[in-house]
């Protein structure tokens, strides 16, 4: 949200009526999302210089940054020692010791160092104990600037001194107007501070401790309103469903698969089956590891859906899964007289055409297609069932808008991310959770070796053995082209590959810069074999299975998340032959050793999440914001996650007593719910 708008009127300012906010700069804070008052309120530090604790020359660590009091002795000198280049040099003293200081090309900041007149220098000194120096440090004059001073996010001509100046001026001038979204009885319950407070200290703290006080408050309300936002969901989801199960055909579906459904499958069809015959609609995340049926108990709930004359909706976040899923149903459908169909942006206009008017007429069963579905073309005759899959790539507000096609339908959301199960409560706060903790019987587990770059020759020979038995294999490496790193793209290793090593092989080349058509082209090779090695950037990770496909290698693997590394390996192992992982690193720090070295040691996805959360902290678990949640400005759902579990229990609380939020104490939480998911009309 690009302010917040819910807690006065002046929140809605726009940034250019600030002092000193002309046009120009004005554009630089909308690009770092501050185009009012409110959201320059909210663009928090990123981290803090304690100009605070002044230390004594004597006494400065040559390690880190601090903070001296010091004034000159004597006149600053300038020395030009090249065109262009100005060194201003000058000896400071604190009354105990001396100090040498010197400027690079700053006329301004030399001219002001009079002697006389205490100045703070803040940077890293230098020198040796028989004489400190300190070069280009940043220099205040003394009393104005012995404090903790914050450092923002910044962007090209917007340094953080602008932004601290600015965001100054704000907090001065709506002083008065701050009201505070949390009702003093929860903020007592909670122990949080009231919302000026929390503004005040975490750009200006007073204290380290005021400023962990006024985190902790913001961080607080943030998830707080995430948590109340997702409750609105949730709640809204129990008004009357449109369809409902008369139904359950399950059971005649299990009979005519060729393999025998596990416990887990079963538990979770059964779990749907009771929430679709309800009254309201099912809101509910599947969750399975790669390879643990999802796509089964998916199609055992179209076949039922099917047979109550409900149509059902799949989503998927990819041409090729989409049309991965499009073949598995049809193959599961066949006998049973459901019309399944795909619809993507590749389908041509003549067959969309067509398949807009039988979905229309209700003479197709199941949609299964890309983001496709949500054009304005698409309509339902009697949408009862929406499923989404890889659920982390999709947005609330595209479940939302899918579901919009029908009336208050159904929704599955799959994900094949394990997420520790507490953690998921709270992330998928709008729905209830069904586990696949079970792999099918005769699934092998792959097995995984760490080597290093020295035996990637010896990789290979053991890949064409593979080849040669008549197996296929991938080779997975970051990037796609040359960048900013000394990787090899994955263009130049494919043709190193075809005129090396692999020269006698047919290699193919999938990655993300391919249009949509190539890479069904590209996939549809492999897949029937007319690919034996295909070398692949991660757009793998999600993808058609292929149970030829036994062995693969992933080059630089240091480079990916333990979650990503074991939904790459997921693409083999997918047959009846043995299958093998090996990656390829040279890493030396001990935490990409112990990524590697889990992988090594398991095969079960939700053990390697919880050591990718412990190992990685928060930082890219589910990469680039692909949760599909609101983004949070201050606020971190895997490090808070102390302060999140409060929040969900305030959440429940202020819901089950005002689950409108229409009470005067909750009207302004009302607001900043209303505001954080203003993409859909809660």
């Amino acid at each position: 949200m690009t302010g917040s708008g819910v807690f006065a009127v002046e929140y809605q300012t726009s940034i250019r009526a600030l002092k000193g906010v002309g046009e120009k700069r004005a554009q630089l804070f909308e690009k770092l999302g501050a185009d009012t008052v409110g959201a320059l309120l909210q663009l928090y530090p990123r981290q803090y210089e304690d100009w605070s604790q002044v230390t004594r020359i004597d006494a400065a660590p040559f390690d880190k940054n601090c903070c001296i009091k010091a004034r000159p002795v004597g006149e600053v000198r300038e020395h030009r020692i090249r065109k262009g280049m100005t060194l201003y040099k000058v000896t400071v003293s604190d009354g105990h010791s001396r100090m040498r200081i010197t400027i690079f090309n700053n006329k301004y900041a030399a001219a002001k160092l009079k002697p006389g007149h205490d100045f703070l220098f803040f940077g890293k000194a230098g020198g040796n104990f028989n004489g400190r120096e300190m070069t280009s440090p940043m220099i205040e004059e003394a009393g104005t600037g012995e404090r903790i001073r914050p450092i923002y996010p910044q962007t090209a001509g917007l340094p953080s001194r602008a932004i601290e100046s600015a965001v100054a001026q704000a907090l001065n001038e709506m002083k008065e107007n701050l009201e505070d979204p949390l009702p003093e009885a929860l903020r007592q319950r909670y122990s949080l501070c009231h919302r000026r407070f929390a503004l005040e200290n975490i750009h200006f703290p007073v204290s380290r401790e005021a400023c962990e006080i006024a985190k902790k408050r913001l961080v607080f309300e943030e998830l707080l309103i995430l948590q109340l936002g997702m409750l609105t969901l949730k709640g809204r989801s129990r008004e009357l469903a449109g369809c409902r199960l008369t139904r359950d055909t399950t059971a005649a579906f299990f009979s005519t698969l060729p393999f025998t459904p596990t416990g887990a499958q079963r538990r979770a069809v059964a779990e749907c089956v009771a929430d679709m015959q309800k009254p309201t609609p099912m809101n509910r995340l599947l969750q399975g590891d790669v390879g643990s049926g999802k796509t089964a108990v998916a199609a055992a709930l179209c076949h039922t859906a099917a047979a109550s004359g409900m149509q059902t909706a799949f989503m998927a976040p990819t041409e090729i899964l989409a049309g991965q899923h499009y073949k598995s149903l049809s193959q599961m459908f066949k006998t049973a007289g459901i019309r399944v169909a795909l619809l993507t942006g590749s389908t041509k206009a003549k067959e969309k055409r067509e398949i807009y008017e039988a979905l229309e007429a209700g003479e197709i069963d199941v949609a299964v297609g890309t983001h496709a579905l949500l054009t304005e073309a698409v309509t339902f005759r009697r949408l009862g069932f929406v499923i989404t899959d890889e659920q982390h790539r999709f947005g609330v507000a595209q479940r939302a808008a899918l579901s919009q096609k029908g009336d208050h339908p159904h929704l599955l959301v799959m994900s094949a991310t394990p997420i520790p199960r507490s953690l998921g409560l709270i992330i998928y706060g709008d729905l209830d959770i069904s586990v696949l903790d079970e792999m099918p019987p005769g699934r092998t587990p792959v097995k995984t070796y760490a080597v290093n770059t020295s035996y990637r020759e010896r990789a290979y020979h053991y890949v064409k053995k593979h080849l040669d038995a008549g197996r296929q294999g991938y080779i997975v490496c970051p990037l796609v082209e040359e960048g900013e790193t000394d990787l090899t793209s994955a263009r130049e290793y494919a043709q190193k590959l075809q005129n090396g090593s692999f020269r006698r092989y047919q290699v193919g080349l999938l990655h993300g810069k391919l249009n949509a058509r190539e890479k069904e082209e590209t996939m549809t090779r492999f897949y029937n074999g007319g690919i034996q090695l295909l070398v692949s950037t991660t757009v793998v990770e999600v993808g058609v299975d292929v149970p030829n496909a036994v062995i693969m290698v992933i080059e630089n693997a240091e480079r990916f998340g333990l979650s990503q590394l074991h939904q790459l390996r997921g693409r083999v192992g997918r047959g009846k032959f043995q299958s093998t992982c090996i990656l390829i690193s040279d890493a030396q720090n001990p935490e990409a050793v112990k990524r590697l070295k889990v992988m090594c040691e398991t095969n079960d996805g939700f053990k390697i999440a919880d050591e990718d959360l412990r190992l990685r902290g928060p930082g890219d678990f589910f990469g680039h914001r692909q949760h599909g949640l609101p983004k949070m400005k201050i606020a971190n759902i895997f490090k808070d996650i102390a302060v999140l579990k409060e929040a969900r229990q305030a959440a429940d609380g202020v819901m089950k007593a005002d689950p409108k939020l229409q009470a005067p104490e909750n009207r302004l939480l009302g607001e900043a719910v209303r505001s954080l998911f203003s993409d859909i009309a809660l």
